[in-house]
C-alpha cells in the first residue's frame, strides 16, 4: 500500500481475522523435512513464498500491512529443506532497534512526517517474489523491488535496475515466455493516491528499455494487469484513491461503484497516448489468470482476459466508511472480452464459474497466449474471510472444473505450477502449495500432479510449525 498518506480512523473496521493469518515470531532453518509419499525426481529447485508477517502486530493490522517474510522450500534428490527470513527493510530495522511498533496497520509512520516517513518510503516488500535477470526480488506495489540473496535469503536492499526505475512497481509484473522481457506498471505514480500511472519493460538481461507515465480516468488501486502478445491491459476499477478524502480522516481507498469500470488497452509497442479506454459494469479484480488475442471468422481482433472478479471488493469500505456487503465480496472466474475492431468502447463480462476462489495461476509458458489449464485456491462456501480450502483446476477450452478439498478446518495457499520439463506439453507437471493443518497448528508443503488434483498430493512435506497464509510465490528451477 502507498506509504506517504495521512492516518485515518477506518483502519480498524477494515481489519479482518484471518485463518492462519497471525504472524510467527521467529526465523528458522530446517535441513531435512519428513516426506510422506514420493517426490518427483525431476522436481529440483526452490519454491519461494512471500507474505506480511509483522514483527509487532497491532489491533488495527490490515491484511495488506506488515513486514514481508520469505519462505523457501528447496527440493533436490528427494529431500526438502525450509528456511524463513524477514525482509530487512528500513521499516523492519527501525522497529527491531526500537523493540516496538513504529508504524500503523498499513505500514504508515506515527507521526506521518519526519525520519520515519523516509524509512516508510522503502516499503515492506511483503506481497510477491520473482526471479528475473539472475536476481530474486521481493515485491509490493507501492515501492521499488527489494533484492534478496536466493540461497541465504539475506536482504540486499531496494533495487532500481541501474537507475531505470522510479516510483511504485507492481507486485504482478508479467514475463514474456518468448522474449524473456518483464513488463511492469505502477499506480499512484509519482504522487500517492493520484491518477498517475507508469508502464515499462525490462529485458532479459535486466536493462530497462521503456519507462512511460500517463493519467488514468480516475485514481484507483490497480493491483494487477494483463499482457497479450500484442497488447497491455490496465484495469482501472472503482476502488478509488483520494488524498483529499484521506486528509479528512476518511478511507484513502474506497468503493465507488457509480464510476463503473475502465480498462485501458494499449498496443505493446504503441505510445501511452494510444491507450483506448473501454467501459463496463462496476466490479473489482485483484488478480488476472491470463489474457490472449484471437480473430473471428471475419478477421476482427478481440482480446479475452480471465480474471477473478468480485461484485464488491473485500477489506475496503465506501467513502463514508460504511462496509461493503460480505456476501458480494468473494471472487469467481469471469471472462472480460474487448472487441478491438468494433465501434463500441464497452467490454463484456461473462461468468465462467460458480466456485468462489482467488490466487489464479497458469503454466507460465502460456502467459499472454491462448491457454487451456489454470488453477486457483477455492472455498466450499462463498463466504468472505473463511479462507481457501482447496484447489480448482479450470479447463479454459471446455469450461470444465475439477476440485480437490482439504479436510475441514485446513486451509491452502496459492497453487504454483511447475512444468515436468521445459518442453513438456502445457499443464503437464506439478502444483505446489502450502497447507495449514488446523488441528495440529502447523503446515505442510503439498505436491500434486497438476492434472490429477482429485487424487490428492503425490507427496506431503511436513513442517513442525506454521507457514502463515501469505500471498504469492514462485518456483525457481535449479
Amino acid at each position: 500500500m502507498p506509504q506517504e498518506m495521512p492516518t485515518f480512523n477506518a483502519a480498524a473496521p477494515m481489519a479482518r481475522k484471518r485463518v492462519n493469518g497471525g504472524s510467527i515470531a521467529f526465523e528458522a532453518d530446517s535441513a531435512f523435512l519428513p516426506v510422506v509419499g514420493e517426490l518427483p525426481a525431476a522436481l529440483v529447485g526452490t519454491l519461494y513464498r512471500n507474505g506480511p508477517n509483522p514483527q509487532f502486530p497491532s489491533a488495527e493490522q490490515h491484511l495488506f500491512g506488515g513486514d514481508g517474510m520469505l519462505h523457501a522450500f528447496h527440493i533436490e534428490g528427494g529431500r526438502v529443506s525450509h528456511r524463513n527470513r524477514w525482509v530487512r527493510t528500513a521499516h523492519w530495522k527501525a522497529e527491531r532497534a526500537a523493540g516496538r511498533s513504529l508504524f500503523d496497520g498499513f505500514g504508515r509512520p506515527r507521526p506521518t512526517s519526519g525520519p520515519l516517513a523516509e524509512i516508510a518510503n522503502e516499503g515492506a516488500a511483503n506481497t510477491h517474489v520473482i526471479w528475473h535477470a539472475g536476481r530474486l526480488l521481493a515485491l509490493e506495489e507501492a515501492h521499488l523491488p527489494f533484492e534478496i540473496e536466493p540461497g541465504t535469503l539475506e536482504s540486499r536492499g531496494p533495487f532500481d535496475f541501474g537507475g531505470g526505475l522510479s516510483g511504485p512497481f507492481t507486485a504482478h509484473p508479467k514475463a514474456d515466455p518468448a522474449t524473456g522481457e518483464l513488463l511492469f506498471f505502477g499506480y499512484g505514480s509519482p504522487q500517492p493516491l493520484s491518477a498517475g500511472m507508469s508502464f515499462g519493460r525490462i529485458d532479459a538481461d535486466g536493462r530497462v528499455t521503456r519507462f512511460d507515465r500517463f493519467e488514468s480516468p480516475f485514481a484507483s488501486m490497480v493491483h494487477d494487469f494483463a499482457v497479450t502478445e500484442g497488447h497491455v491491459l490496465f484495469p482501472v476499477l472503482p476502488l478509488t484513491a483520494s488524498m483529499p478524502r484521506a486528509m479528512q480522516g476518511l478511507p484513502p481507498f474506497a468503493w465507488e461503484p457509480d464510476l463503473g469500470a475502465r480498462v485501458g488497452v494499449m498496443p505493446r509497442d504503441g505510445k501511452v497516448e494510444d491507450i483506448r479506454w473501454f467501459e463496463g459494469e462496476a466490479g473489482y479484480a485483484f488478480h488476472v489468470m491470463n489474457a490472449w488475442e484471437e480473430r473471428d471468422a471475419q478477421g476482427a481482433l478481440r482480446i479475452h482476459a480471465d480474471v477473478m472478479r468480485f461484485d464488491q471488493p473485500p477489506l475496503f469500505p465506501y467513502p463514508d466508511g460504511r462496509p461493503t456487503d460480505p456476501a458480494r465480496s468473494v471472487a469467481r472466474m469471469c471472462r472480460w472480452t474487448f472487441e478491438l475492431d468494433g465501434a463500441s468502447d464497452r467490454f463484456t463480462q461473462r461468468p465462467l464459474s460458480d466456485v468462489a476462489g482467488e490466487f489464479p495461476r497458469i503454466d507460465d509458458r502460456r502467459a499472454g497466449l491462448p491457454y487451456r489449464h489454470g488453477w486457483y485456491a477455492c472455498q466450499r462456501e462463498p463466504v468472505f474471510g473463511a479462507g481457501y480450502e482447496g484447489i480448482a483446476h479450470f479447463d479454459a477450452v471446455s469450461g470444465r472444473e475439477t476440485l480437490h478439498y482439504l479436510p475441514p478446518g485446513d486451509r491452502i495457499s496459492e497453487p504454483v505450477f511447475v512444468p515436468r520439463a521445459a518442453d513438456a506439453p502445457e499443464g503437464e507437471g506439478w502444483l505446489l502449495a502450502t497447507a495449514y493443518r488446523a488441528a495440529e497448528n502447523r503446515s505442510d508443503l503439498l505436491v500434486f500432479d497438476a492434472q490429477g488434483i482429485t487424487d490428492g498430493p503425490v507427496a506431503t512435506v511436513q513442517l513442525s510449525h506454521r507457514v502463515p497464509s501469505g500471498f504469492h510465490g514462485n518456483w525457481v528451477a535449479a
